[in-house]
């Protein structure tokens, strides 16, 4: 349990003057004087509350002055030391240790190295770190450039596709009217044959007629004509040459279409083209970790401010996961100490109050940093409330997990009225204390400010010098003739 405890400066003290030794025959004498003098003081004391008794001066009572005085209340507890600052070291590369130069309980300095790594095993890492990079952006590249020759050729099969249809209707048209103009041109010479054959039958009957010999001659012309026309053959040429191109677009598009649908299966869409992306990125991202990891763990893992060994998990020789725990510390330049506090003294701590602390023997100055909000339940059962104090000056000497003593400096008052503890009432009015006035018993109401064990200053109902009647089981009422000696 805590304990509140008062720390008090006498402003009218009085300087003691050194003493010389007194020889025996003197300090003798001086002894039978005190021993006849106090016995004498005690007969005179005996006579006179007889004759104040017979009297009826009143009841004897004992009183103390109110003083003015400095007071101050402290919070006495204990708690124990910890760290503000934990810090645990995890493997950033699966690689052989080297060395543990650290065991749990040794303290460490800023930038000492707790681990070590092999270096040859360190070398690997960073070699294979390197390829996977190249070898990565190689695939990466080599995609893009297939990637890219695939849309090159389907913008070609697409581009070339919408040509040759386009000429090959054309084409086609153009030979379509081409065989109509043949038609029409063997229709009109059959049909003008046809004629010349009715003609030559109405002059049958005159063989020898120059009109028959005519029809004879324009009839072989007409046959030889369908045969052989110039017209005909020239459309004719025309739509065997033009038959041939058709031929030829067509199995351009047929290549075409091919190429077409190699290229769309082989390039990729956006999505597909993102996930390469990404997965280059995060395969790039790994390389450069892992190269960045070894970088800083070349010189082995240093411990990032001064501190003591918590735990120790790294095994030398062995080859740890990445992420494995390796070593655990604890700063020792940031330290706090935890208490508990009684829901009795919760009142008198606050935020910022100054310390004094006993950590192993050695003084340390303090501050309240931290108040729990919430009540816990201790060991036996009782309310408390958790609290920290900040170690402002720790040093190398600082042991965590002890002990440590621990002074709250929660109120001061300098130069106020005080009086002891003891000689304070309560009813349910509130505080009072009873005061010898012209050998009466007066209750006076009091308020109180900064108190202790011992003292309580008085801010309201006494003033400096008043007789404050010390009880000592008596039972005083208030008007009661008293008779007071005042005690030191």
């Amino acid at each position: 349990m805590s304990e509140t405890e008062v720390k008090m400066t006498d402003t009218k003290k009085k300087e003691k003057t050194p003493k010389t030794p007194m020889d025996k025959k003197k300090k003798r004498k001086i002894i039978r004087r005190c021993v006849i003098g106090g016995a004498a003081a005690v007969i005179v004391l005996f006579m006179v509350t007889n004759s104040m008794a017979a009297k009826n001066a009143g009841t004897v009572v004992y009183t103390t002055a109110a003083t003015i005085q400095d007071i101050e209340q402290t919070l006495n507890t204990s708690g124990t030391v910890k760290s503000e600052e934990t810090k645990t070291y995890f493997a950033p590369v699966a690689v052989k240790i080297g060395a543990v130069n650290v065991a749990a309980g040794d303290s460490v300095k800023a930038g000492q190295a707790l681990v070590a790594y092999d270096a040859d095993a360190l070398d690997d890492a960073k070699q294979l770190a390197q390829l996977k990079m190249q070898a990565n952006e190689g695939g990466y590249e080599s995609s893009i450039y297939k990637n890219n020759k695939y849309i090159a050729e389907l913008g070609e099969a697409n581009v070339n596709l919408s040509v040759l249809e386009q000429q090959i209707e054309d084409s086609e048209n153009y030979v379509k009217e081409l065989q109509q103009k043949i038609n029409d041109k063997k229709t009109a010479l059959a049909h003008e044959g046809t004629l010349l054959q009715v003609s030559l039958l109405d002059w049958s009957d005159q063989p020898d007629s120059e009109e028959y010999l005519n029809l004879q001659k324009l009839i072989q012309f007409n046959s030889y004509e369908q045969q052989n026309n110039k017209d005909i053959l020239a459309w004719q040429k025309e739509v065997d040459l033009y038959q041939e191109k058709i031929a030829a677009y067509k199995e351009y598009r047929s290549e075409m279409k091919s190429q077409k649908s190699s290229s769309e299966g082989g390039s990729m869409d956006s999505g597909s083209k993102s996930q390469l992306e990404a997965n280059t990125q995060m395969e790039r991202i790994e390389s450069q970790n892992t190269l960045d990891a070894v970088e800083e763990v070349e010189n082995g893992i240093l411990a990032d401010f001064d501190g003591v060994v918590t735990e120790v998990e790294a095994v030398e020789g062995s080859i740890p996961q990445e992420g494995t725990k390796l070593v655990t510390i604890e700063s020792t330049e940031k330290v706090k100490v935890a208490i508990t506090v009684s829901k009795y003294d919760l009142e008198k701590i606050a935020l910022g109050q100054v310390v004094s602390i006993d950590i192993a023997g050695k003084k340390y100055d303090g501050e309240v940093t931290k108040i729990d909000r919430m009540a816990t339940t201790n060991t036996s059962g009782a309310a408390v409330v958790g609290a920290e104090i900040e170690v402002n000056n720790p040093d190398a000497d600082i042991y965590l997990g002890v002990e440590a003593r621990v002074e709250i400096h929660t109120a001061k008052a300098e130069g106020v009225v005080v009086i002891p503890v003891e000689v304070i009432n309560t009813d349910m009015e509130g505080d009072f204390v009873f005061v010898a006035e012209n050998g009466i018993v007066v209750k006076r109401r009091i308020t109180t400010g900064v108190t202790s064990d011992s003292y309580s200053e008085v801010k309201e109902g006494l003033a400096e010098g008043e007789a404050v009647i010390m009880t000592m089981g008596q039972e005083l009422e208030e008007g009661m003739p008293v008779t007071a000696i005042p005690q030191n």
